[in-house]
């Protein structure tokens, strides 16, 4: 069966019939030669990532099997033949651009810039408030004792008992400044890692990679990660961007589609103007999976931000599919739930994730 000319059961070098993991066995054995970081191009790359998710899709290689065609993106009319110039000529391609937001039309704009003191989370040790209360209940204690008249020894008890307590509390809050000064030294106030795409077919990529650092930096403990692992230990940057705060994690998806209405399910089937759109798929489903298992702990979202492959608009239904305006309105509300907060060991976790230089 050939869709675009290409047989995928041959590109993947599986037989019609293979199971589901025998499909992925090749695929892992495949990306390693044909990724663009090992030698491999951009567009064979694509192609065998499209057989792949094609293939270990029921019903899209149901479809396959059946002979539906891929239904490319419709290209659009050529341009007008250009004006001879004294200069070099030149073709012009629609690039698509982040819309302006209001400050004033983001609930959480102003609310989060009341707390900027970051605050890392878990505590290593007791606090100062702590530390200085250990030693004023020891005071108070031996004070007390000794305005009661109770004998020598037992203010010397009550002493050495407070004292050994204040001075463990004062050890582990000095312990815990090292940590957290440690922390503070290898990341600062950075709040970006990674890099977006940087291929001509992943600008949609660098729109959000502006779009979240135009936006949700704002928020004191928001930590943006860009070019992950889809899975845990791949050196494959198939996941687009994550957005940590606190607990809460997002994980966003960005493609540049045709104009028009989008509603996207939870599974990742993708309807355009109401009908099933075959112009592109969706990886978040599988993605979320995996960092749920990744980081239990963790509140985790997906985000599928959706961009015009021309002019025209782009609206979405209810579902993983948002516009940019949405996107910051509604996901950075959630994430402004704790605004301050940065979980060190989230971070770290999602850290390791990040396989793209930046």
């Amino acid at each position: 069966m050939l869709v675009r000319g290409i047989d995928y059961y041959e590109l993947l070098g599986v037989a019609p019939d293979a199971s589901s993991s025998e499909i992925r066995s090749a695929y892992r054995a495949l990306a390693k030669a044909m990724h663009p970081d090992t030698g491999g191009t951009a567009g064979a790359f694509r192609l065998l990532r499209e057989a792949y998710d094609t293939l270990t899709d029921p019903e899209r290689r149901a479809d396959y099997d059946r002979g539906d065609e891929y239904e490319p993106e419709p290209e659009p009319p050529p341009p007008p033949p250009p004006v001879r110039t004294r200069g070099p000529r030149q073709t012009s391609r629609y690039v698509p651009t982040l819309p302006v937001i209001e400050p004033d039309t983001i609930p959480w704009w102003d609310e989060v810039r009341r707390e900027r003191q970051v605050v890392l989370e878990p505590t290593s040790g007791p606090s100062r408030t702590v530390t200085l209360m250990a030693a004023g209940a020891t005071a108070f204690v031996v004070l007390a004792t000794g305005l009661l008249g109770a004998p020598s020894w037992l203010l010397i008890l009550f002493l050495l008992v407070g004292g050994a307590a204040t001075v463990e509390c004062g050890r582990r809050h000095l312990a815990a400044l090292r940590v957290d000064r440690e922390f503070t030294a290898e990341f600062g106030d950075r709040k970006v890692f990674g890099a977006p795409g940087q291929e001509e077919d992943e600008a949609a990529e660098r729109l959000t990679a502006d779009l979240l650092a135009r936006y949700l930096t704002r928020i004191p403990g928001v930590r943006v990660c860009h070019g992950l692992a889809a899975e845990e230990g791949s050196v494959f940057a198939d996941l687009h961007h994550a957005v940590l705060c606190g607990r809460r994690l997002v994980l966003i998806e960005s493609k540049s589609w045709l104009p028009g209405h989008y509603d996207v399910d939870n599974s990742g089937d993708v309807l355009r103007n109401g009908r099933p759109f075959r112009g592109g798929t969706v990886s978040l489903p599988t993605r979320l999976a995996v960092y749920r298992a990744l980081l239990p702990d963790t509140e985790i979202r997906g985000a599928l931000l959706i961009y015009p492959s021309r002019a025209g608009t782009i609206t979405v239904g209810d579902g993983l599919g948002h516009t940019p305006e949405r996107f910051v309105r509604e996901i950075g509300a959630w994430l402004a739930a704790e605004p301050s907060t940065v979980e060190r060991e989230m971070f770290s976790t999602l850290l390791r994730q990040v396989v793209s230089p930046g």
